[in-house]
């Protein structure tokens, strides 16, 4: 398993809940993320394209902060990055909902343009063809940072129950690309905001899958979500000792607790302890 603070958590505020723009960047998800997209009807998208750009002027939390645009096949998306290009303080990222080719991702980079060349992107995987073009998406470019799996959207599209046995392969194929591809993979939220067990569930169940993280559409779903994708102190004082034995040895083959330890283990040991190793998780 490989951590990674980058999108433990991505959390989701709709737009029109101006009120929680600052709950929302306090929450301490490591991306908070304005919804221009599902959160929002038809006949508000204007007044929420409007709105957003205030997530971005209240003071800044410890989050990166990004913004869901609607769909990059609709006029609505157009606009949405638009209107980005004027905001005067621009988001850390920008997720792009129903991506299904390398294509979807050009559009938003042609048209954000040089104002919003510093601008990640994350691409949320929701349809069966992106689910088949996955692997293309994942390396279309390097300002890729994350693949983002939507569930709701992809289990109507097929005919299945949102439940985690008949999205396993969608799921897969999403983890297998994006290592591939050295970006990171974030698993769908849960939707019961209430449902403490079930969340702990899946998140043991994405993390074991290769998962980097998981959405959250309520802030108190920020905590458990990263404990679930962060080392445990064992896991930090076995990164400890291998990079020490390691060392010990010049940095070749050594053995931690009973198992050869070579190149690969030491290197992730090394990312794990420069991230989390002076604070735990």
């Amino acid at each position: 398993m490989m951590f990674t603070r980058y999108c433990r958590c991505i959390l989701f505020t709709p737009a029109l809940a101006v009120d929680r723009f600052a709950r929302g960047q306090q929450a301490g998800a490591d991306i908070a993320l304005v919804d221009l997209e599902d959160s929002v009807a038809a006949q508000h998208k204007d007044a929420a394209r409007q709105q957003a750009e205030a997530f971005f002027t209240v003071p800044r939390g410890p989050s990166r902060r990004a913004i869901r645009v609607n769909s990059v096949t609709r006029p609505e998306g157009f606009r949405d990055l638009l209107a980005l290009r004027e905001y005067a303080v621009k988001p850390d990222a920008v997720l792009i909902p129903k991506v299904e080719s390398p294509r979807d991702l050009e559009i938003v980079e042609q048209v954000l343009g040089t104002s919003c060349s510093q601008v990640d992107l994350l691409a949320l995987v929701e349809t069966p063809r992106g689910v088949e073009n996955v692997h293309a998406i994942a390396s279309a470019t390097p300002r890729l940072k994350a693949l983002v799996f939507g569930s709701a959207d992809y289990s109507f599209s097929i005919g299945a129950t949102l439940s985690w046995e008949p999205l396993q392969y969608a799921r897969a194929r999403l983890v297998t690309a994006a290592r591939a591809a050295h970006v990171q993979v974030v698993d769908s939220p849960l939707f019961n905001m209430s449902d403490e067990e079930a969340l702990r569930l899946e998140c043991r169940l994405a993390r074991s899958m290769g998962f980097s993280g998981k959405a959250a559409v309520h802030p108190r779903q920020v905590d458990v979500i990263h404990q679930a994708f962060s080392p445990d102190e064992h896991t930090l004082s076995k990164a400890r000792k291998i990079v020490k034995e390691s060392q010990a040895r010049d940095f070749n083959i050594c053995v931690v607790e009973g198992t050869m330890m070579g190149a690969p283990f030491v290197e992730a040991a090394k990312r794990t302890l420069e991230e989390f190793g002076s604070q735990g998780g």
